[in-house]
C-alpha cells in the first residue's frame, strides 16, 4: 500500500511538472529576412553555443539569449539544444576569456527579445510558443 501511495504521488508530481512544461514550451524565432524555415538541430546548437557565426546561407547571424534564471532559457536549453544553462554559459565564458570567440546578446525578457529579433536583421532568439506574433519567423527543427 506505502509503495502503491508513493508511486500515485510520483506520477502525479510528473505529470504536473509535464503540464507546466508544455507553457514553457520554447519555439525558435529569427527575423524575417532570414530565409531558412528549418535549420537541422546541430546548425542550431551550433549557432547558440556561439561556434557558428552565419547561417547556411552565409548570412552573419545575431543570437539573443534570455537570461541564465529564466524558465524559458531554461527550457529552451533542456528541451531543445540537450544542454543545461550553465554548460552553455561555460561555453561562453571559455571563449570570450580566450578571445577567440563572443558572448551571445542578452536581453531581459520575452518583449525585449521579441523586439531586439524583430528588429535585427539575420537574428535568432527563442520564446514560448504561446508568445509568438507575425513579427517573426518561426523555426522549425530538421
Amino acid at each position: 500500500m506505502r509503495w502503491a501511495l508513493i508511486g500515485c504521488l510520483s506520477l502525479l508530481s510528473f505529470v504536473s511538472l509535464d503540464s507546466r512544461g508544455d507553457e514553457l514550451a520554447p519555439a525558435i524565432i529569427a527575423n524575417l529576412t532570414v530565409q531558412q524555415s528549418s535549420l537541422p538541430l546541430e546548425t542550431l546548437r551550433a549557432i547558440f553555443a556561439m561556434r557558428q557565426r552565419t547561417l547556411p546561407d552565409g548570412q552573419a547571424v545575431h543570437v539573443f539569449v534570455l537570461p541564465d534564471d529564466n524558465p524559458i532559457h531554461e527550457a529552451f536549453s533542456k528541451k531543445i539544444l540537450g544542454v543545461y544553462p550553465h554548460q552553455l554559459r561555460l561555453a561562453w565564458d571559455r571563449a570570450v576569456f580566450s578571445g577567440t570567440g563572443q558572448a551571445p546578446n542578452e536581453v531581459d525578457d520575452e518583449t525585449e527579445m521579441l523586439e531586439a529579433v524583430a528588429s535585427t536583421p539575420g537574428s535568432v532568439g527563442y520564446i514560448k510558443q504561446t508568445s509568438l506574433t507575425d513579427q517573426v519567423r518561426v523555426l522549425d527543427i530538421e
